[in-house]
């Protein structure tokens, strides 16, 4: 059994010419891993610190239907674990309401 944070199905990230970065990660369902949770951001660099610039989140049950969920604040926080301040640490976390 693994501890900790969960981790995503899978994790995409592409650089945008303005230099923001486009992050999509997809999440196995909480009640149920037949369904998932597609999170989609734009972060961009501001004043040294990478901000998200939008999001949203889109629930996909397992019958195929789609509905996108109400979007949570993040938390007020500053990744100590960022490395490099040319590529974003990603914030997407598992958005999921109900599953």
């Amino acid at each position: 059994m693994e501890s900790g944070k969960s981790r995503p199905k899978a994790r995409f990230s592409a650089r945008l010419p303005n230099g923001d970065y486009l992050q999509v990660a997809i999440w196995a369902g909480r009640t149920d891993p037949a369904a998932e949770v597609l999170n989609v951001q734009i972060r961009h660099m501001s004043e040294g610190e990478w901000t998200t610039a939008g999001k949203i989140a889109i629930y996909r049950a397992k019958d195929g239907s789609y509905t996108q969920l109400p979007d949570r604040p993040a938390p007020s926080r500053t990744s100590p674990t960022q490395l490099d301040q040319a590529e974003p640490s990603s914030d997407l976390g598992q958005e999921e309401s109900r599953a």
